[in-house]
């Protein structure tokens, strides 16, 4: 069976649709446990609820992008240029997680074991 027949054995149906949106849930589910525990750990336990909210809050909000995608899809005739234009956020968001974030990371995790409660702590 090529690829364009399992296409159109996935898409016509129903069980194979059940199964393979729960593969896809399934192996995109880690980020609901590991995207708090990520943020508390470069960010710190001080803000933890505020941090992941907002985290849960930009996906949110990119959520609202899609209809401009739509937009520029039909604009443009097809979606070359969104993913262009997604490909370069993505970049961009890398290129500031080690600009900014790694720094910022390091001078915080340097605080946190410099100071003589965390060495007490640490022993115990």
């Amino acid at each position: 069976m090529g690829l364009r027949e399992r296409g159109r054995f996935y898409g016509q149906n129903p069980i194979g649709f059940v199964l393979l949106s729960g593969l896809v849930f399934f192996a995109w589910g880690e980020i609901y446990s590991l995207f708090p525990t990520t943020c508390t750990d470069c960010f710190g336990v001080k803000y933890a609820t505020t941090n992941a909210g907002l985290l849960y809050t930009a996906k949110g909000t990119a959520a609202l992008l899609v209809p401009l995608a739509n937009v520029l899809v039909a604009a443009t005739g097809g979606w070359k240029s969104a993913f262009i234009i997604a490909s370069v956020l993505n970049l961009i968001a890398a290129l500031m997680a080690l600009v900014v974030l790694k720094p910022m990371r390091s001078k915080m995790m340097s605080e946190t074991y410099s100071s003589p409660v965390t060495t007490i702590r640490r022993a115990a």
